[in-house]
């Protein structure tokens, strides 16, 4: 999609925060050709250790939708309960060309928690300063928002969409609908340019969640935007980014995700200086995937108390960022 969409593919992290990270499946999602074979034994349902993938049979999936709008190529997928896979009982958005997801639901999931950078997204209420409302910059069918509002019952969600058909399908087949009735006074949803959102006396916080064509948007690797955003914020607010890495397949091949994701960083490093933390998934040496995060240190400590223990562990994964 033109920007600003929601994210990229969805690097899966562990069901126990805590425990030692491994390269995660990638964000495109991989779908194995049907077969009668034992799924336990065919190599095409099985991870591929040239670059980690995990497939999923295509006889454990169901396309409830696909069809292009005016800004993206849209399919909605349904993962069977029985497929072997993290994403198993899971309800998948993607968008772009190479199939990139851009919101999971797991419906049974009494918990919510994705295990996926959503939920990374979901620990910032707690170090923003109270008052104003938490905006999200690349909506789509409300992964984030659904997380934040059941976790902090105070929260006020601002959102922002540019395809008004992401909101439809959203509002169709991932509880999109529910979630404004049940919320009508915290969650606010607006089709338009995430860059041209404002409020009030500005955010306590924004999640930046932009891509287009598989791709952060450019304008994320422009140190102007970021002082831009920088402006949207009341005093003490914070940034938390989903900047992408190299699981990143973008439609354009010269954008490279890793290249783009440091790229990115660079420009944030210009504006917020010493203020800038990275969350980095992957196997420690391809930096599969990351999320930034600006503004003081905080109080690790004081952070995991208020958050529930299946979040808490990723208040230690954060290190200052280096160039």
């Amino acid at each position: 999609m033109t920007f600003p969409l929601t994210s990229y593919q969805i690097p899966t992290f562990p069901p126990n925060p805590r425990s030692p990270i491994h390269s995660p499946p990638s964000k495109r999602l991989q779908l194995a050709p049907k077969s009668h074979h034992n799924k336990s034994t065919n190599p095409q349902t099985t991870r591929t250790p040239q670059n980690g993938a995990d497939g999923i049979p295509a006889d454990d999936v169901k396309v409830l939708a696909k069809f292009k709008s005016r800004h993206n190529f849209i399919r909605v997928l349904q993962v069977s309960r029985k497929a072997d896979h993290p994403f198993a009982g899971s309800r998948l958005l993607l968008l772009d060309n190479p199939g990139n997801i851009h919101s999971i639901s797991f419906f049974l999931n009494s918990n919510l928690t994705t295990h996926t950078y959503f939920d990374v997204f979901a620990t910032l209420p707690p170090i923003l300063p109270p008052g104003g409302p938490l905006a999200i910059f690349g909506f789509g069918a409300g992964s984030a928002a659904r997380l934040i509002l059941r976790l902090y019952p105070h929260a006020v969600v601002h959102g922002w969409e540019l395809d008004p058909s992401v909101i439809s399908v959203g509002r169709e087949f991932f509880g999109l609908s529910k979630l404004e009735k049940d919320h009508p006074q915290r969650l606010f949803i607006y089709i338009g340019d995430a860059f041209k959102a404002s409020v009030r006396d500005g955010f306590s916080g924004i999640l930046v969640d932009l891509f287009s064509k598989g791709s952060l948007v450019p304008e994320l690797q422009d140190p102007k935007t970021w002082e831009m955003l920088a402006r949207c914020l009341r005093k003490g607010g914070r940034v938390m980014v989903n900047v992408g890495g190299s699981c990143v397949e973008a439609e354009d091949k010269r954008r490279d995700g890793r290249v783009v994701m440091k790229e990115t960083l660079k420009a944030m490093r210009r504006v917020f200086g010493e203020k800038l933390f990275v969350l980095r998934l992957g196997n420690g040496k391809n930096e599969d995937s990351s999320v930034a995060l600006t503004g003081d240190s905080p109080d690790l400590d004081a952070w995991k108390e208020k958050l529930p223990r299946s979040l808490a562990g990723y208040v230690d994964m954060w290190t200052p960022f280096r160039c």
